[in-house]
């Protein structure tokens, strides 16, 4: 099973709560929480958001970090650090993929942007995960 088979498995399975943290161009963070990412067929994770600054803050900073904490007992969970590659507006896709229903006055009233992203490397929720020569070096954004 490859790695993103075993996410997709997981995020259908595994409740929880998620924190998805960016940062502006020059490093201001945010937190924001987030459902369950989409794994999508092309090896990308993807999420719908809307015109607020996480969508700001990625569209300066591509880079992004999700924190994944499960529910019940004990800090299980994950930790997807991503680098997003393209976003679609208010596509067809969005709205078939969206896992909850508004009415439809209040549904087109605002953008909703598609942002995928790829995975760059995945820890566990708590430690340090693999040795650091295994880990794959992200680079800070260029100034």
């Amino acid at each position: 099973m490859s790695k993103m088979d075993e996410l997709k498995e997981y995020f259908e399975n595994i409740k929880g709560v998620g924190i998805l943290s960016t940062a502006s161009a020059d490093g201001r963070v945010d937190a924001a929480v987030y459902s369950r990412p989409h794994v999508m067929e092309n090896d990308t994770l993807a999420f719908i958001m809307r015109d607020r600054l996480t969508h700001k803050n990625i569209r300066e900073n591509p880079h992004a970090t999700y924190l994944f904490i499960e529910e019940g007992p004990g800090y299980n969970g994950k930790r997807l650090f991503l680098t997003m590659v393209r976003e679609e507006v208010d596509s067809e896709l969005l709205y078939e993929l969206r896992r909850r229903q508004y009415p439809p006055e209040k549904d087109r009233r605002e953008v909703k942007f598609l942002v995928f992203f790829k995975l760059d490397m995945e820890l566990p929720l708590i430690g340090a995960g693999p040795k650091q020569e295994d880990t794959i070096r992200i680079d800070p954004p260029q100034k």
